[in-house]
């Protein structure tokens, strides 16, 4: 509907015609409850899952970073030094793409855990472009993932079943634990501002905030 609502807008400004689709109001589309893991679970996850995925889901779980932005993440857009992983590009249906909107190109801060994941992974993918990938070099497909490694790892360890878009959640309702000011989780999750966030996670916002990162660090100091 929001494809033929501009194909119509478009075509009634060139043919001077009326637009039949004025005031015809999009479907409602419940949205799911989010389901993200507690760090108790994330610990649990993490220290099931295979070795070789490990850093994978660390990534995913302390970065806040989309499904395609991990899949087509490359090594070139990994800065060490600067401890920050940028957004330029992602994967969609193994197709190179462009982030989702201007937000979405972002620098997003390593917190430690990801910093030391992304160094694990440097030492079995370093010589590859994308920095999760098969062995021949191609970066992974997520649903095939999901399907062997995701939902069989949480069966096996007695965890609830959620999608693996939640670990997106699980850092972003982390941070809000943590106290961490809500327009920094804002930036590194790529949203435009505070409103979605305060939307869909307004039950984990704590009345303290940070504005640094440094209550992260501190809640995973123990992890």
């Amino acid at each position: 509907m929001a494809q033929l609502r501009k194909l119509l807008v478009e075509a009634s400004k060139r043919y001077n015609f009326n637009n039949p689709f004025v005031d015809i109001e999009p479907l409602k589309i419940d949205k799911p409850l989010i389901n993200p893991l507690t760090l108790q679970e994330v610990r649990i996850f993490l220290a099931g899952v295979r070795a070789d995925f490990r850093p994978y889901y660390t990534v995913r779980f302390f970065s806040g970073l989309r499904t395609a932005e991990v899949d087509g993440l490359k090594w070139k857009f990994v800065d060490f030094e600067r401890r920050q992983i940028v957004v330029q590009e992602t994967l969609v249906n193994n197709l190179e793409a462009t982030p989702k909107n201007n937000y979405s190109y972002r620098h997003v801060h390593m917190s430690q855990p990801v910093f030391d994941a992304l160094m694990t992974q440097k030492r079995t993918t370093a010589d590859k472009e994308y920095v999760f990938c098969n062995a021949a070099g191609n970066p992974l497909d997520h649903r095939n993932v999901t399907k062997r490694i995701w939902t069989p790892t949480l069966k096996l360890l007695g965890l609830a079943h959620r999608r693996a878009y939640e670990t997106r959640h699980t850092a972003a309702t982390l941070w809000l634990a943590a106290g961490e000011n809500p327009e920094w989780i804002a930036r590194q999750l790529g949203h435009s501002s505070t409103k979605m966030l305060f939307e869909r996670y307004s039950r984990f916002i704590p009345n303290i905030t940070r504005q640094d990162g440094s209550a992260f660090e501190a809640l995973l100091g123990a992890f």
